[in-house]
């Protein structure tokens, strides 16, 4: 990954198998979290805390994420309360974050969009 991908792109894309040598460097990381502003790089997985209006959106927000995560074959870590919800991406096989996580990421985002009508 040269440049950074457009959310749109990151979208529309799958997760593919990837292993040690698809990690991506830490000025590809930097330039792709320019577009998906409400994540960070924490320790080696992008990060991101979601608020919901209640522990019944929370819910269903986390089935949607478990839903899109088992199509992708790509699996968070969730950290869910009454009202947040905080998602971390990483790609073990690579051990660090690869271009699944941002897709991912993005995919999130949209998720999120849709259940808060945004």
């Amino acid at each position: 990954m040269r440049r950074p991908l457009p959310v749109d792109t990151l979208r529309a894309m799958d997760c593919m198998p990837l292993s040690g040598r698809d990690a991506l460097t830490e000025a590809e990381i930097a330039a792709q979290l320019a577009v998906l502003p409400d994540w960070s790089l924490i320790g080696a997985g992008l990060q991101a805390s979601f608020a919901c209006r209640d522990w019944w959106e929370t819910v269903g927000f986390v089935n949607a994420i478990a839903w899109m995560a088992h199509r992708q074959d790509h699996h968070p870590e969730l950290e869910v309360g009454y009202d947040r919800c905080t998602v971390r991406w990483s790609t073990h096989s690579a051990g660090g974050v690869t271009l699944n996580d941002f897709v991912c990421a993005a995919r999130t985002d949209a998720l999120h969009a849709v259940r808060s009508g945004g």
